[in-house]
């Protein structure tokens, strides 16, 4: 028996392929390139599947699915997208998508699942308020969007997720992101990096200690899985983290529970585990560095992240986003001239989007117009440091002299005038990386609460402008 596919699609070519290949299949295949036409060929057949675009002629295929999967629940729909970027992967799975393929795509993929979408009749929506907006994702390239549908696909579970990728790709961002659209996301998101952590302190910073388990143990501490619970731990570079706390972590993993160091009550705790390292985990299986059981019960669901230099029409959208981001963190706003993102685009990028993100902001420290042309991504790229990503002193100290050159003082008050200007962007900096949390804020710049709050009333930030929620 043959199954009814309709096919909504503005594009002639486009849907004269799929056609094809579906009947091919052995569908019979309706067309139609409007929501009116798909709206009345609904109401005259019952359909196996539909697969929709997003832009149609007469309106949003997306915006107007809710409608059609409250009226027609146990039908599949198939979204095809030439947005491709996050929010509209998003919007797709949360108005109930059985699939989300972004233009071009693979035929025999799109087939294939348009054959499991009959066969399955699958629904399930992923959750009604997620959305994708200001998440600092960015990239309509091929390789991110395979990154969008995997992270659309894990957002309605709490399965483990291992986030793989060179230093400096975004693999913190791609677990906050899964933190704040999945089902947790009103509880907290607590980041620990386990490389920075002293191998005799790892398993108090995780698991926590009691008053008294060791020297200058002078009170009890929480740990990282207590802090999280109720919401998502994110295990930066896993491949670092010694092998006793290794032993701890997998136990804690298989059953739900931890113990503080120094204490003898188990205790429960409820978190979703995202991890992620730049290391290749198996050579280290091999030589017994990484346990092997450890290893299958985080990578569930990995994400491998692509370098920067495999997806170079990335660049210039993210370079746009960084300039945007600088202006609101108090540097000058500037614009990209075209023959400065092509520049861009043919660097080798070894620091990935750290490096890109770090460039611009000099460029629009140092830029002397508003509109940044190749010639001063030229002269920045040729006193970049080699490794490429962190600025050195020297680079720093270079840019603050060219910038005190340009600024006019008042006279005699340059030290306090000057140190004000400097302040704003790093304050700004530290608040939109903690989502606005001042104490958070203090702890990464290093200073007491009561100083950060004084300093920011005197220099009029609002903290509350950066909050996340």
């Amino acid at each position: 028996m043959a199954h009814h596919a309709l096919l909504v699609e503005d594009d002639n070519a486009i849907a004269t392929v799929i056609r094809v290949a579906l009947e091919d299949e052995g569908f019979e295949v309706d067309t139609c390139d409007t929501v009116a036409g798909r709206d009345a060929s609904l109401e005259q057949r019952d359909y196996g599947v539909m697969l929709t675009d997003v832009m149609l002629l007469d309106g949003d295929g997306i915006e107007t699915l809710g409608a059609v999967r409250e009226r027609y629940p146990e039908m599949p729909v198939i979204i095809l997208s030439a947005q491709n970027t996050l929010d509209t992967a998003v919007r797709a799975t949360e108005r109930g998508a059985f699939e989300y393929f972004p233009k071009p795509f693979d035929l025999n993929e799109l087939v294939r699942a348009t054959r499991q979408a009959v066969d399955s009749r699958k629904t399930g929506m992923i959750g009604e308020e997620a959305g994708a907006q200001g998440l600092p994702l960015i990239g309509r390239s091929q390789a991110m969007q395979e990154v969008y549908r995997l992270i659309t696909r894990v957002l309605g579970n709490d399965l483990t997720v291992l986030v793989l990728g060179e230093s400096g790709t975004g693999k913190e961002l791609v677990a906050e992101a899964i933190h704040e659209l999945g089902a947790r996301k009103q509880g907290p998101f607590v980041a620990v990096n386990t490389a920075a952590i002293p191998r005799e302190l790892i398993e108090s910073e995780l698991f926590g200690h009691e008053k008294g388990a060791f020297t200058g143990a002078t009170a009890r501490h929480i740990g990282k899985f207590e802090q999280a619970h109720g919401g998502t731990l994110f295990l930066d570079e896993i491949g670092d983290m010694p092998a006793e706390a290794q032993t701890r972590l997998l136990r804690a993993l298989q059953s739900g529970r931890i113990r503080r160091v120094g204490g003898s009550e188990e205790i429960a705790v409820n978190v979703r585990i995202v991890a992620a390292t730049n290391r290749d985990l198996l050579p280290l299986i091999a030589a017994g560095d990484f346990r092997e059981d450890l290893y299958y019960r985080l990578n569930v669901v990995p994400i491998k992240l692509p370098p920067l230099r495999d997806r170079t029409t990335d660049i210039a959208p993210l370079a746009l986003h960084f300039l945007s981001r600088a202006a609101n963190e108090g540097l000058p706003r500037r614009s990209l001239a075209e023959d400065a993102a092509q520049l861009l685009a043919q660097q080798p990028w070894r620091g990935n989007v750290r490096e890109l993100q770090n460039l611009v902001y000099r460029a629009a420290l140092l830029s002397r117009e508003d509109v940044i042309d190749a010639a001063t991504v030229r002269s920045l790229l040729d006193t970049a440091p080699a490794s490429g990503g962190q600025a050195s002193q020297q680079d720093i100290g270079s840019a603050v002299d060219s910038w005190l050159d340009e600024i006019q003082f008042s006279p005699g008050n340059l030290y306090h005038e000057a140190l004000a200007e400097l302040e704003r962007p790093i304050f700004r900096h530290a608040l939109s990386r903690t989502g606005g949390n001042q104490l958070k804020a203090a702890q990464l710049l290093g200073i007491n609460r009561n100083t950060l709050r004084k300093r920011l009333s005197e220099l009029e930030i609002d903290p509350d402008s950066f909050s996340r929620n």
